[in-house]
């Protein structure tokens, strides 16, 4: 039987961030994902995002980063409003494998299994890099 797959998500931003995270976190586990803690390793990272200020834009980059040094492998996924407001300039962040906008956020395992299966996406709404 193959090893579960792990995922760590973590919010920045408004109440409903927190709500769609939520429910993300419910997707994941109902597609087989074990929810580990966002500093623990995993697999799966993803980061629900908000873009109310360049603070939260900045801190999402500051998150992938420290994703990078500490998981190098893992895929990193960035949903919410930074997401479907600036997609190009998130799929360019070095270690970001996919990025969904509002349309596309809660379809997160659909876009992951293509990811595993090689198969990428580039729009403007789910954007990935292999």
């Amino acid at each position: 039987m193959p090893e579960q797959k792990t995922v760590a998500l973590h919010t920045l931003g408004c109440k409903l961030n927190y709500a769609e995270t939520s429910s993300l976190e419910r997707l994941l586990e109902e597609d087989g994902y074990l929810k580990k803690d966002f500093e623990e390793l995993a697999d799966v990272y993803v980061i629900n995002t908000c873009s109310v200020t360049d603070n939260a834009d900045r801190e999402c980059r500051q998150l992938v980063r420290r994703i990078q040094r500490k998981a190098p492998g893992s895929t990193v996924v960035i949903t919410g409003c930074y997401a479907q407001l600036k997609p190009g300039e998130i799929a360019a962040i070095e270690g970001v494998n996919l990025v969904l906008g509002a349309s596309e956020k809660f379809r997160i395992t659909h876009h992951l299994r293509q990811l595993s299966a090689g198969i990428p996406r580039r729009s403007a709404v789910a954007t990935s890099k292999s």
